[in-house]
């Protein structure tokens, strides 16, 4: 090699090796950063002026339910506040993280209780039993959750409030054990999902042939979803992406769910790292278990009584979990009190895309078994008016 070769060479040796270094110490400092931000403790709550309520709580509890340990973070500015259990979707998707993202002021006037399910976030573990991954133990887990609470903050009744696949699960657990709730409130939710699937591809591919998005079009066309074979790998892969461009998705104004969701994630210090890993494992390891189930299921066929109030918070622009399906579940509800309400502006999660209707919506109607709000056709039979 020419002297003059040699010294290319170890020039680019030397490049190739600043290179790496620079993106070694890149590393290590966005490493350091996720630590930084991840202490595992909740922030305390606030008033106007940023300095911590007195008498609040702000933490996070590891609790036995059904023979693992199961984790919440409990929330309010008040602990004598009506307690409000939120059961998140998925299946396997925590949801503390909207909370943070899109704050509802929630826990000014309740103590908000963010559980997080068997095999989710802070409840995953390697060491749970597949075999107690099951919807009959998912209802009596939540109901553990239930009776933890009533007793730690000595309250009889608890208003229960569940989201997507919360809502499958949720509204299951109000009618298993009544007596234990104020109401049920069911945001997102699911009547029978594999039919709002099929509702759900039949809406974009209407929607991006108006928009001539050729495309999108070819790849909604090749992946089937009908009531005979479910739903197809092309649709599940195809799924979240199309309607979150469409703005039918989790958010009306969440385009991607990697900006809107797995980033922010992320960011959440209330979590560990590890924590943070384990809610994208535990959401890859639970939905299996479920899926299949909730597809096919119909609860209009089969659940439609209840001794408990029953109210809907449903988006207008919801095709996770149809509109007209929930609409059409409500209508043949019977409840003492039901309430349903549609969000002109929300698409699956009214409660954080139009916060401060859904509080109100709580606070006069949820609270006093009342109907107040509700949409003039969505009244049922009402406690007290």
């Amino acid at each position: 090699m020419s002297y003059a070769n040699k010294t290319r060479h170890q020039t680019g040796q030397r490049a190739v090796t600043s290179v790496l270094l620079i993106l070694c110490a890149m590393g290590a400092l966005a490493l350091g950063a996720l630590f930084a931000i991840s202490p595992g403790r909740p922030d305390p709550l606030r008033d106007a002026q940023g300095n911590t309520i007195p008498g609040s709580i702000s933490e996070r509890v590891m609790a036995q339910i059904g023979g693992i340990p199961q984790g919440m973070f409990i929330q309010s500015a008040n602990p004598a506040n009506p307690v409000l259990l939120f059961v998140h979707g998925g299946p396997g998707m925590v949801e503390f993280f909207m909370e943070e993202q899109y704050p509802t002021g929630l826990a000014q006037h309740f103590t908000m209780v963010w559980w997080e399910q068997r095999g989710a976030g802070m409840s995953f573990s390697t060491d749970i039993p597949p075999e107690t991954m099951t919807i009959e133990r998912m209802i009596a887990d939540t109901i553990e959750v239930t009776d933890y609470l009533r007793e730690r903050f000595d309250q009889d009744r608890i208003i229960l409030l569940g989201h997507s696949w919360g809502a499958y699960l949720g509204i299951q657990v109000a009618a298993a054990a009544p007596d234990r709730f104020l109401a049920y409130v069911g945001m997102g939710q699911i009547v029978h999902q594999l039919r709002s699937e099929v509702m759900a591809r039949d809406h974009l591919l209407a929607l991006y042939r108006a928009q001539d998005v050729a495309d999108m079009v070819r790849k909604l066309e090749a992946a089937s979803v009908n009531m005979e074979n479910g739903t197809s790998d092309a649709w599940m892969r195809l799924r979240d992406r199309s309607m979150h461009e469409a703005g039918v998705g989790h958010m009306r104004e969440m385009n991607s769910v990697i900006s809107g969701i797995f980033l922010p994630m992320w960011r959440v210090r209330a979590y560990t790292v590890a924590e943070k890993i384990n809610i994208w494992r535990g959401k890859i390891w639970s939905r299996p278990f479920f899926w299949d189930t909730l597809l096919r299921d119909d609860l209009r066929a089969r659940l439609t009584e209840f001794e408990v109030p029953i109210y809907f918070l449903t988006g207008r622009h919801d095709y996770t979990a149809n509109a007209d399906l929930s609409r059409a579940y409500f209508d043949v509800i019977e409840a003492p009190g039901k309430g349903f309400y549609l969000f002109e502006d929300s698409a699956h999660s009214p409660l954080f895309e139009e916060p401060k209707r859904a509080l109100a919506i709580l606070l006069t109607d949820v609270l006093h078994g009342a109907t107040k709000l509700a949409d003039a056709a969505g009244r049922g039979t009402i406690l007290d008016d």
